[in-house]
């Protein structure tokens, strides 16, 4: 049986897509911005841990198909190697989504997406923390005003904010949700050796045990998810599109061209996410937002270190 012309084009485009970097990656940016968008839309729908709990149990049934073989063949390792999973697992899957939708409840998608520009300048502090990796001048200065941008934003432009620490519950959480994420980012060097796929379902595994007591104490007090056609489509949403194919566009991005062009690239992701807020939310954009970007990326550009974005690592957004 000969395929028709129209199923010929439609397999030229595919593999014409799947072999651009950029493409994949615009959508990966697309899909990972979503993730807020969709979390503060559906935070009447959805409780948080709900919502995190759904994300990456649907998930971990997408990705099983694929993981399987690898995962039956480094199960010994990933066994052996159970303190630094059970780590990175909570870090990464736990708590990152769990406290991000949480925030997400009580701040705008556009506080959200902004104060994740941060990362790169978190993960040289933690780095230098943690791993004891040297830092140079520039980069200290660099991370100085990356945190004088996060600190503009969480503030939203009040001094008298910060002086009588009386900040949004919801730019806290994140805000705090954002310094895990940049430990669990520096804690992946020390990832047992597997294949990509067998690391990801093991650690959505563990992230879904610890996220079920917090999802079962929400049923317990009587936070339900609204069954609703927009409730499913929020689950379905962040299950599939920046859990599940933003990961395979992501790796095949790095495939193509490498993680650290793949890093410089993503660094669009805020800048779409506060996008995407205006537009589907009708945020607001204010000053403190402008002033607050421009030093998280004034910073970022002076500290002139490229972040490390191991390839699994931005799946968890």
């Amino acid at each position: 049986m000969t395929n028709s012309p129209q199923a010929s084009r439609i397999r030229r485009t595919g593999l014409a897509i799947w072999s651009n970097a950029y493409i994949l990656l615009s959508f990966t940016a697309l899909f990972w911005a979503g993730n807020s968008i969709v979390g503060r839309a559906a935070r009447d729908l959805t409780p948080p841990a709900a919502l995190s709990f759904w994300r990456w149990s649907l998930a971990l049934l997408l990705l099983l198909p694929l993981a399987w073989p690898h995962l039956k063949r480094d199960w010994p390792t990933l066994k052996a190697n159970w303190k630094i999973m059970l780590f990175l697992g909570t870090l990464g899957i736990g708590a990152f989504n769990t406290l991000l939708y949480t925030g997400l409840q009580s701040t705008t998608a556009l506080n959200a997406m902004l104060l994740q520009a941060a990362q790169p300048a978190l993960i040289l502090i933690m780095a230098a923390i943690l791993m004891k990796e040297r830092t140079s001048t520039r980069q200290i200065a660099g991370v100085i005003i990356s945190l004088a941008g996060v600190l503009a934003i969480i503030s939203r432009g009040n001094v008298a904010t910060l002086m009588n620490f009386n900040l949004n519950r919801g730019d806290a959480i994140i805000a705090f949700a954002v310094l895990l994420w940049s430990i669990y980012t520096v804690a992946l060097r020390r990832r047992p050796a597997v294949h990509p796929l067998s690391f990801l379902a093991a650690t959505l595994m563990i992230g879904v045990v610890v996220i079920a007591p917090f999802y079962a104490a929400e049923i317990a007090s009587g936070h339900l998810i609204v069954a609703s056609r927009n409730s499913a489509l929020a689950i379905a949403y962040v299950a599939i599109f920046p859990s599940f194919f933003a990961y395979l566009f992501f790796n095949r991005g790095v495939e193509l061209i490498g993680a650290a062009s793949t890093g410089q690239f993503l660094n669009i992701l805020p800048v779409m996410g506060a996008g995407l807020a205006m537009l589907f939310l009708g945020e607001q954009l204010y000053i403190f937002h402008m002033a607050g970007i421009a030093l998280i990326f004034a910073g970022i550009f002076v500290a002139g270190k490229k972040q490390v974005l191991p390839s699994l690592t931005k799946v968890k957004r």
